[in-house]
């Protein structure tokens, strides 16, 4: 991993985000609104925890004899799964649920309570991905894994040529590979690289946590089906596995067009570490937008496929994106900076489609300096 403290963005052109942060400040106080959450916002809250915890009722109920009906409440908790990730997690970890910081805390830990870890994942979305977009060995969302290639400065392998087929089979396992292994190693990995120093937490704390809260959630989501219910734990893992498959499908094919797509850039800091542009104009460089016109996928996506907006202002709530876009794009074209937008979700999958083939070709070698 790269020591992100000797990477810099430039200080020129300071006038772009400075002239969108008040024009964005002017709109919330013509409108006389309010940045973070609205009813809308509660509503939303309430619907996505029910699709989560209603079907996990009916499962520990075992009022079913039908082994697939059990596999269909797990599928859908899947789809509450990601929703609370999408939509309640991620806008209160950013701060940007409520301006009270105790409810930003409760609903952030939202994550624990569906197997995450919300320390780890404000270290790697907030503190690098958000400020470090698409920079190799900076960004941990486009770092080398081995069997997926998404950036180019990242190791090619052989098998990457077919990475374009195989890397949706293996988007499944997002939230299954991050809750049984990744949180464990990410906190070993955030300690020796001193993140957790500097986001002053405490080590022992945050262990505690972690270790408490996975035990709960293997304890209520392996445990208790197959104590209340007349599936085997084979049966129950197997729904387990299914609700987490579809969570991780879903986070992964909304998260990895918004950067990995034709058309992004992939900055390169030099010796120095020094990058080309100032924060807010890579993250312009870096970030696509998608399907603004597809209401329903908008809304149950939190407004991720505004990536652009939500990349400049992670501290406003995601159901402001849509009318903050055109003060976006227009304060871009004044001042020639690009704002990158695919028209539909489909487009956006198939850019990513393509991107993928391209990354999977072999590299050209560089040619050797006299």
């Amino acid at each position: 991993m790269m020591n992100t403290a000797h990477l810099k963005f430039a200080s020129t052109r300071p006038d772009f985000f400075s002239t969108l942060s008040k024009r964005v400040n002017e709109y919330f106080k013509a409108n006389n609104i309010s940045r973070y959450s609205n009813t809308e916002m509660v509503v939303k809250t309430i619907f996505m925890f029910s699709l989560y915890l209603i079907p996990y009722f009916f499962i520990i109920s075992g009022i079913f004899a039908n082994v697939w009906l059990y596999m269909g409440l797990f599928a859908i908790m899947g789809l509450g799964k990601a929703g609370i990730g999408l939509s309640i997690m991620h806008d209160a970890n950013h701060g940007a649920y409520s301006r009270k910081n105790w409810v930003n805390t409760v609903l952030g830990a939202s994550l624990n309570l569906v197997g995450g870890h919300s320390f780890n994942w404000k270290v790697q979305h907030n503190v690098l991905h958000h400020t470090y977009t698409n920079v190799h060995d900076a960004d941990e969302d486009i770092s080398p894994r081995g069997i997926l290639r998404m950036g180019p400065e990242s190791d090619w392998k052989p098998m990457h040529r077919f990475q374009h087929w195989y890397a949706w089979i293996f988007y499944g396992l997002l939230t299954f590979v991050w809750i049984i292994f990744k949180d464990f190693g990410r906190l070993v990995k955030y300690q020796r690289e001193g993140l957790v120093k500097k986001q002053k937490a405490s080590l022992a704390q945050e262990w505690a946590v972690l270790l408490l809260t996975k035990i709960i959630y293997f304890g209520y989501i392996l445990v208790l089906p197959t104590l209340l219910t007349p599936l085997t734990f084979w049966q129950v893992f197997l729904g387990f596995f299914v609700m987490h498959y579809i969570a991780g499908f879903i986070l992964a094919i909304i998260f990895q067009p918004a950067h990995v797509i034709e058309g992004t850039s992939y900055p390169v800091p030099d010796e120095n570490g020094n990058l080309e542009n100032n924060w807010a104009i890579h993250q312009m460089h870096t970030t696509t937008n998608f399907g603004h016109r597809e209401k329903l996928f908008s809304w149950y996506v939190g407004g991720l496929n505004y990536q652009v907006e939500h990349h400049l202002f992670p501290n406003i709530c995601h159901v402001h994106y849509r009318k903050l876009a055109p003060i976006v794009k227009k304060t871009a074209e004044e001042f020639g900076v690009p704002y990158k937008s695919q028209d539909t979700f489909i487009q956006a999958l198939g850019a990513h489609t393509r991107l993928l083939k391209e990354l999977g070709k072999r590299p050209k070698l560089k040619p050797a300096l006299a």
